[in-house]
């Protein structure tokens, strides 16, 4: 999936000021809790975010936390068309896969769509696969869904009309939301650190 054209692609302005407002928010809520060595930001305890979800993935299955219980869960927000953030955190994420080697069987990434207009099931599928067959893709069932998500999750997201005004794009929030094996919110993740901060806070989670 290009990772490293997407490693290097630019981020809009509005997306990095979306995502610096919720890593403030995580990082003053989660300011309580018990300090750890996560590179990224420590959350547990918050009570400003949702603790669990419940979506269908690209096979009409409703998914929650439960279905991923005993491993580490990354949920990440965005969408097929995106032009740099998602690919770029999708390739990181892969990467950090390869390193983790056998800890990897004990990480569930999912990938929640903002577009399920155009990210249809067999769209969102094949993109999520082309980064690593054990991800998955989750799709909200209507706008109103995606709506009760993204307020539970605090995620921000805009459609920018493209040039032409045939199309569009998305600003949205960049951060991923990982869970523990125990299905405890712990952490925000900023998107384009590389895999190493991955590999560091997932081996963490894991006990490994």
């Amino acid at each position: 999936m290009h990772a490293d054209r997407a490693a290097r692609a630019p981020i809009s302005r509005w997306t990095r000021i979306a995502a610096t407002a919720v890593v403030a928010c995580a990082a003053l809520l989660g300011a309580c809790s018990k300090p750890q060595d996560f590179t990224n930001v420590d959350i547990t305890g918050s009570k400003s975010f949702a603790t669990d979800f419940s979506l269908p993935d690209t096979h009409g299955k409703v998914r929650t936390l439960a279905d991923y219980k005993g491993k580490a869960v990354v949920l990440f927000v965005g969408y097929t068309h995106c032009p740099d953030v998602c690919p770029a955190t999708m390739a990181e994420l892969a990467q950090a896969m390869q390193r983790l080697g056998p800890d990897a069987s004990k990480v569930q990434v999912l990938f929640v769509t903002l577009d399920p207009a155009r990210d249809t099931p067999a769209v969102l599928d094949a993109y999520v696969h082309a980064f690593n067959p054990a991800f998955e893709g989750l799709r909200p069932a209507s706008d109103a869904d995606l709506a009760a998500f993204a307020k539970a999750f605090r995620v921000v997201y805009a459609k920018v009309p493209d040039k032409s005004g045939d199309g569009y794009t998305l600003d949205h929030t960049a951060g991923s939301y990982v869970f523990d094996p125990s299905g405890q919110l712990r952490l925000f993740a900023r998107d384009g650190q590389g895999p190493d901060p991955w590999v560091h806070d997932l081996q963490l989670l894991l006990g490994s």
